[in-house]
């Protein structure tokens, strides 16, 4: 029985009896060096486990499946470089990454005329899937997301500043990236909406220490909250220098300065420090509380970082792609238009610009140590 259902799974997967692939292979674009490497690499550990966890149950006998590892280092060129060396490897079925809105929007051109599916496990720029929908697009509909998008977090930061806070005077500044100043504009156009007053819109240079000339004239002009857009890096200077300097004003970051290193960066000066999450941590969530479990096993000496759930939903979606329309590019992003995924995430599916129909965001204070949910 089991040398036929290898057989019949062998015809299936490559559509009559053609000899079978050796391999099939998941393409991980991440961060894999830098400043953000532990963010990509919790993600890579548990598109890992995913695999081996469908390998062990014997879901594709007789076929090698694998991720292979594609290091875009956060940098806009190199994920162009990556996505060039993805597409031509006929055995890579789909896209894990990227993370960065910068290295996203650029790679996607790419993988989308090769008609290669790519889900995305953090870029949250509207333009990543909202491209697809231009008349000038001339290109298949490939790219997904499994988080949700800026125009969402960012709003809802300027409706808790505005409703929860009762802050109508903020200094926004971001980090000139796709990601930060993307996310920082849908929040100035909302808290303008809501009749706030944006008193100051500033940018930084990713990978700057020195804010205090910034915050300096920012505390001059009196505001009643701050406001980043970037990552934790920038964000947490941004706290130390400003409690430095007797800029006591509430901070509120955009998701990607959800990490322990905040602290660590931040110093101990961190009260009065919101962040914003896009969606739910694994903590959080019931769904996730066998992948905690399981990871922890796998990877005793590694903690479990906030977007490693999404990864290894996105794994499990290609797996389970694979396993019911075979290693075909075409057919899996047929699939995933049309999927309803029960997971660690809750159900996942997609709109027709490949966004994720789950829009919750979190919110977050600071008590003791520890990033604890708003109420």
């Amino acid at each position: 029985m089991k040398k036929f259902l290898s057989i019949l799974f062998g015809c299936f997967i490559v559509g009559g009896c053609a000899p079978r692939p050796k391999e099939i292979k998941i393409a991980l674009a991440l961060p894999l060096t830098g400043d953000i490497a532990v963010l990509g690499q919790g993600i890579r550990r548990a598109a890992i486990l995913a695999v081996e966890e469908a390998v062990k149950a014997g879901r594709f006998p007789g076929v090698k499946v694998l991720t292979v590892d594609f290091d875009d280092r956060s940098d806009r060129k190199e994920a162009v470089n990556v996505a060039n060396r993805i597409v031509s490897d006929s055995d890579i079925v789909g896209v894990l990454g990227h993370f960065n809105s910068g290295c996203s929007i650029p790679a996607s051109a790419i993988y989308a005329q090769a008609g290669l599916p790519m889900i995305s496990p953090a870029s949250s720029n509207p333009t990543l899937t909202l491209q697809q929908m231009s008349p000038s697009w001339g290109r298949p509909r490939t790219i997904f997301r499994v988080n949700t998008t800026d125009d969402v977090q960012g709003a809802a930061a300027a409706e808790f500043i505005w409703n929860s806070l009762k802050k109508k005077r903020v200094a926004a500044i971001h980090d000139k990236t796709s990601y930060g100043q993307g996310v920082a504009e849908e929040f100035r156009k909302r808290f303008l909406a809501l009749g706030g007053e944006v008193i100051s819109f500033d940018g930084i240079q990713v990978g700057d220490k020195d804010f205090k000339s910034l915050l300096t004239r920012i505390k001059d002009e009196k505001p009643e909250a701050l406001y980043f857009g970037g990552i934790y890096n920038e964000g947490g200077l941004l706290v130390r220098q400003a409690r430095e300097l007797g800029l006591k004003a509430p901070f509120t970051g955009s998701e990607a300065n959800y990490d322990p290193e905040f602290f660590r960066i931040a110093g101990a000066n961190v009260d009065g420090v919101y962040v914003t999450f896009l969606g739910r941590p694994p903590q959080l969530l019931d769904s996730a509380k066998q992948f905690i479990e399981k990871y922890k096993i796998r990877w005793p000496q590694d903690e479990v970082k906030a977007y490693d759930h999404y990864g290894y939903e996105i794994a499990n979606l290609y797996l389970d792609a694979v396993e019911k329309v075979g290693p075909d590019r075409a057919k899996i992003v047929d699939y995933l238009r049309t999927v309803k995924h029960q997971g660690v995430l809750g159900e996942t599916s997609f709109d027709e610009k490949g966004d994720t129909l789950n829009k919750v965001i979190t919110i977050f204070t600071i008590k003791d140590g520890k990033f604890v949910p708003y109420e």
